[in-house]
């Protein structure tokens, strides 16, 4: 059965190490009969929370700006990748400003499966359960029917593209593929 995966990418650089890793889940998914689409989040108008506390009652944001749009396609997608570079331990901070966001309709994105991709300088797996944690506050914590299907860590990358020719790329490419 095909699904509706949108893969949410939120390194600040094109072509970055996270970025990277988000196309060859994508092509991975398509390869399998998915309909799978990467939002690159930099190229976005996401503008932070305002704590307003409209939302609450409305169940709409009274900024005007591109998260409506995403918010809708994340309700309507099967599968969803968080994927992140890795900033002092935590997702970076267009991912958090993603997450902060979608509290008019969080509790519409149900039922959905989730994947995470990070990476970071670091090589350390442990001490990238600060930002698995993070996820998990938003995913599994807060949205009904959250099912974790993979994370990919991208570890010992720094620089823009280094990942590129290692096997995390066959490792994100086969995960979409799974899916």
């Amino acid at each position: 059965m095909s699904k509706k995966v949108l893969v949410l990418s939120s390194s600040p650089r094109k072509g970055g190490n996270s970025d990277l890793l988000c196309d060859e889940f994508v092509k991975g998914a398509k390869a399998s009969g998915h309909d799978a689409e990467k939002i690159f989040l930099a190229e976005k108008q996401i503008n932070y929370c305002k704590g307003c506390e409209v939302c609450n009652t409305t169940h709409k944001c009274v900024q005007k700006d591109d998260m409506e749009e995403i918010l809708d396609k994340m309700i309507n997608s099967d599968v969803i990748v968080l994927a992140t570079p890795v900033y002092f331990y935590t997702p970076d901070g267009q991912m958090k400003t993603l997450i902060d966001r979608t509290v008019p309709r969080y509790t519409e994105i149900q039922n959905k499966e989730f994947y995470y991709i990070i990476t970071a300088a670091d090589t350390s797996r442990a001490n990238m359960q600060k930002t698995i944690e993070c996820f998990r506050g938003f995913t599994v914590d807060c949205l009904p029917g959250t099912k974790e299907k993979g994370i990919l860590y991208g570890l010992g990358v720094w620089h823009k593209g280094e990942v590129a020719g290692t096997t995390l790329m066959k490792e994100a490419y086969n995960m979409g593929k799974n899916v």
